[in-house]
């Protein structure tokens, strides 16, 4: 498909992950993958420690596709996440 970016985002859900991309044009695919136009962003997640008591989630994104596309894909949907969660 052309360019692979990966992007880790704390503190944000898969369902709101499922949420942002279908909102940027996206479809649910798969349980785990989302393709829009020119792209698909596969996620994953797991819960990671903060300090010795804190854990949160940490969402992890692989964005496929058309290098220019996956540009302000990106970008949106990081700003959509960084007001969600950090």
């Amino acid at each position: 498909m052309g360019t692979r970016i990966e992007r880790s985002f704390r503190g944000i859900s898969e369902r709101l992950v499922v949420r942002y991309l279908t909102n940027l044009g996206g479809e649910r695919v798969a349980e785990e993958t989302v393709a829009g136009d020119g792209w698909t962003a596969t996620f994953s997640s797991e819960s990671v420690a903060i300090g010795p008591s804190l854990t949160l989630t940490e969402v992890t994104i692989v964005f496929e596709g058309d290098e220019d596309t996956l540009e302000s894909l990106v970008e949106r949907f990081a700003q959509k996440a960084m007001r969600a969660g950090g």
